[in-house]
């Protein structure tokens, strides 16, 4: 989905600015004080995500690094993009932090899983006419942040970006400074490790349990 880039607007932050010098012209830390309040939901939800309990300093981190480069966004529609780049490599630093080194996943360890395969042949809801779509209906957003959090960084932070930011992979690639091929595998391999761990929380939490009585 695309919901997660919120361009609309921008201009609109900015059109003083761009327009050129005015009587009206906002200054620029207005515009900067515009643009963080019409980005600060999204950029939380974004570090939610990434960094856990950790996002409200992190949003705060990145919005401080912003402010100090804000001279250097040349183009409106550029902004939120740009915050989010600065936030996502804040995230990653803390992330770095608490593990030195990412931690990859082998292929082989999760190469072999198939999260539909494993709801046919384990048939959790034995009266159920549409087996897959309940076994996703137990999940509540703060399961799905548990899920998420499971995964390493390494994976975690483009599934996030791809899949509920709605970034497409280039743009991934550039605010992750990786190469595409690399982010591809990460996001296959990422994908086939949050099917695994959706059913690891699955059981370890009674969903099955609960949803079978």
């Amino acid at each position: 989905m695309r919901g997660g880039r919120n361009n609309a607007g921008a201009t609109s932050v900015f059109q003083c600015g761009d327009a050129g010098p005015s009587d009206g012209a906002q200054t620029a830390d207005e515009r900067f004080r515009l643009l963080a309040e019409e980005q600060l939901p999204r950029l939380y939800t974004i570090a939610r995500r990434l960094i856990g309990d950790e996002a409200e300093d992190a949003v705060q981190d990145a919005l401080l690094k912003a402010y100090r480069g804000f001279g250097r966004l040349q183009h409106a529609s550029a902004g939120p993009a740009w915050l989010t780049s600065i936030l996502v490599n804040v995230c990653r630093d803390r992330g770095r932090a608490r593990a030195r080194a990412p931690e990859e996943v082998s292929i082989d360890v999760v190469g072999e899983f198939s999260l539909y395969r494993k709801i046919a042949d384990e048939d959790p809801f034995p009266y159920s006419d549409s087996l897959h779509l309940d076994f996703l209906a137990q999940f509540g957003p703060e399961d799905v942040r548990a899920v998420l959090a499971r995964l390493p960084e390494l994976y975690r932070v483009p599934l996030v970006l791809v899949y509920v930011d709605g970034f497409a992979t280039k743009e991934v690639a550039r605010l992750l400074d990786a190469p595409l091929g690399t982010v591809l595998a990460r996001l296959h391999r990422g994908r086939k490790l949050f099917e695994h761990e959706l059913w690891d929380y699955a059981e370890t939490n009674g969903l099955l349990l609960e949803a079978a009585r």
